[in-house]
């Protein structure tokens, strides 16, 4: 009886600890598949991300604009109607009226830079004018780049 249980106990195999090479490959794979397609995603939503404040921002300026109008008869320069660029739409977009604004006229403009203006070729610089015309110099639509404001 010792001996059918002594050769019971060596037969068994000792607990195996840790992942065999087979294993972590497998997880490797899966790993690069979901960065490969997570990255791109993340990328296009951050230069949507940014579009959108910029767009935002000009949108405020054209309102900013219009009510300087009323009270001065002309439009007026960014100093003029008191706009700074706040820091987020500084760092990926030049915000600045284009030439110089009349008693009727002013166009705004957001020319992307550094990265912005790698990833966001689509699109390219935004502007609106006095009469809320949006516009873009990419190769999209103005309703896709304006996200429909």
């Amino acid at each position: 009886m010792d001996l059918i249980v002594n050769s019971k106990q060596t037969a068994q195999q000792p607990m195996r600890n840790g992942f065999t090479l087979i294993e972590v490959m497998i997880v490797v794979a899966i790993v690069g598949i979901l960065a490969a397609v997570a990255y791109p995603s993340y990328t296009s939503y951050l230069v949507r991300s940014n579009r959108s404040v910029a767009t935002a921002h000009l949108l405020d300026i054209a309102t900013r604009q219009q009510q300087y109008r009323l009270d001065a008869r002309t439009f007026g320069s960014l100093s003029d109607i008191g706009m700074g660029t706040p820091s987020e739409v500084s760092k990926h977009y030049a915000v600045s009226v284009d030439g110089t604004p009349t008693a009727t006229a002013f166009t705004i403009k957001a020319v992307p830079t550094g990265s912005q203006l790698s990833q966001d070729t689509k699109c390219g610089t935004l502007s609106i004018n006095q009469a809320g015309t949006k516009s873009i110099s990419g190769s999209g639509s103005v309703a896709d780049c304006w996200g429909g404001r």
